[in-house]
């Protein structure tokens, strides 16, 4: 036999037994590997206790931050500074993946630290995923508030059994933070947790449904599955999804793809909050209708046009929370089955701030939140 010879059944021996293990009887393993989401409830916040401001995303004026320190100490809170932020890395992002991250070991490792406020989103958080331990976050259970860009911190926060708040950052309290969308935030970090009451929407699809809640910005979270900052591999969760200045068929592309991975299959609910600026190049009046013509042979509730995300009104929400949604045909409600004082909040009577998002937009010092 010539060498060549050799070779070749050389090759059609690893061929064949390459072939033989793929089409034993094993079982294929299900590509299904949601988790149950258990997540716990960091402390409330009491006077004198110490707020950290950090940039995990874009970096913010410095004048943002101090008007926000301003603000808390106003609250009754001491606002302390990450020691990276005010940097400015390649034009954008509040220093390097290394002083972020960083500052966010900071603000987890001090212990007189109870809750952490970022300043902004913008972009950059999907860099930090793979640099930080989910076992840090366990360790050191703490509050941690932000949206847009922060929906990936969410997602670890979620995945590594700690609730956190999606709400406004110092680009909006800057502003005065007296709104509700601010204060409302203020409430929960104190103890006082809010449940909504939400009017009708032509879009909703009625029933009712509990879960973990989980979700946020779409084009942010979208990207992070299958990695450690997937919250939506969670069994039975109430998934949130609001978007800004986003095409149609981007949102569309983004939400199938959720389908598609099998997102949609674990949840119990959905609800859909702002669309902010976002296109209009199909004839769908609205986003909604858009993701509603996926949505119904889900039979699962659907709750539309709750105030959260981009817009004016940005009320916030605990996620990794149990929540329960009932929606129904005269209006809906959100409930945040968690420890603290009940309040129950009108979303309908709820008015946009004097400082328009305009106004904020420019606060923040660059057009992206």
């Amino acid at each position: 036999m010539t060498m060549k010879h050799s070779k070749l059944l050389l090759f059609g021996l690893i061929l064949s037994s390459f072939t033989v293990a793929c089409t034993k009887d094993d079982p294929i393993p299900s590509p299904d590997s949601s988790v149950k989401l258990s997540c716990k409830q960091p402390d409330f916040l009491k006077a004198g206790d110490k707020v950290a401001l950090i940039s995990p995303s874009y970096f913010t004026p410095m004048e943002n931050v101090e008007k926000t320190a301003e603000v808390l100490r106003g609250w009754g809170l001491e606002p302390v500074v990450g020691p990276n932020v005010g940097k400015v890395v390649d034009g954008r992002y509040a220093g390097t993946v290394g002083e972020r991250v960083s500052d966010i070991r900071w603000a987890l490792n001090d212990p007189s630290i109870k809750a952490i406020i970022c300043n902004r989103g913008g972009y950059g958080t999907i860099q930090l995923i793979d640099e930080i331990q989910l076992s840090e976050l366990s360790a050191h259970p703490k509050w941690i508030v932000g949206f847009s860009d922060i929906t990936t911190l969410h997602g670890l926060w979620t995945r590594a059994g700690v609730m956190s708040i999606h709400g406004t950052m110092s680009s909006f309290l800057a502003a005065g933070g007296t709104d509700k969308t601010s204060t409302l935030m203020r409430d929960i970090l104190l103890g006082k947790v809010p449940k909504y009451e939400v009017p009708a929407h032509p879009q909703n699809i009625t029933g009712k449904a509990s879960g973990i809640l989980v979700g946020g910005n779409i084009c942010t979270f979208a990207p992070n599955l299958g990695t450690q900052a997937d919250a939506t591999l969670g069994k039975d969760i109430i998934l949130f999804i609001e978007e800004v200045e986003e095409s149609m068929h981007n949102i569309d592309r983004q939400f199938n793809i959720l389908a598609m991975n099998g997102v949609l299959d674990r949840c119990k609910g959905v609800i859909l909050g702002e669309f902010t600026d976002c296109g209009t190049e199909f004839t769908f009046e609205n986003c909604e209708e858009m993701l509603r013509q996926y949505l119904v042979k889900y039979n699962i509730p659907v709750l539309c046009g709750f105030p959260a995300g981009h817009g004016d009104v940005n009320l916030p929400m605990i996620m990794g929370s149990p929540v329960t949604i009932d929606v129904r045909s005269d209006g809906a409600t959100l409930q945040f089955n968690v420890e603290g004082e009940q309040q129950t909040v009108k979303t309908s009577e709820i008015t946009a701030p004097k400082t328009s998002l305009a106004k904020r937009l420019m606060l923040s010092g660059k057009k992206e939140l």
